[in-house]
């Protein structure tokens, strides 16, 4: 019987299928809430005048923090809903680094988990680097 973290079970070309799926997934469902929460805006606000913007107003936190996005999508606010869209574009490409590097890791092929680790501390450092504290 085989293990499914073993290199027998899982090929090169089962991981790339299985990343490349998770790109396509990612995509799909992200640009399903994005064309959702853009039906969602024009339903409720297409009728209203053009704001001024001549004022600056800057955002809530309900749109700049991820349990504000969160939330408010759950809550059915539609900002929060295209939000929500835009974060799950986002964390598709981490989630298929994060896949590459199991692949590599059930591969055993070292060279290519470091440069993976390397990749994904410098997409975290740079997530984190624009954390407002």
């Amino acid at each position: 019987m085989k293990h499914v973290f073993s290199k027998h079970y899982w090929g090169d070309k089962d991981i790339s299928l299985l990343v490349g799926q998770i790109l396509r997934t990612g995509v799909v469902i992200a640009s399903s809430i994005l064309v959702l929460g853009g039906i969602l805006y024009l339903i409720v606000h297409g009728q209203e005048t053009v704001p001024n913007y001549s004022d600056f107003v800057g955002e809530e936190n309900a749109n700049t923090t991820i349990t504000g996005i969160i939330t408010g999508a759950f809550s059915r606010n539609v900002p929060q809903v295209i939000q929500l869209g835009v974060l799950l574009l986002i964390c598709t490409p981490i989630v298929r680094v994060i896949g590459s590097l199991f692949g590599f890791v059930i591969e055993k092929d070292k060279l290519y988990i470091i440069i993976t680790l390397i990749v994904l501390a410098v997409i975290i450092g740079s997530i984190l680097s624009g954390v407002k504290g």
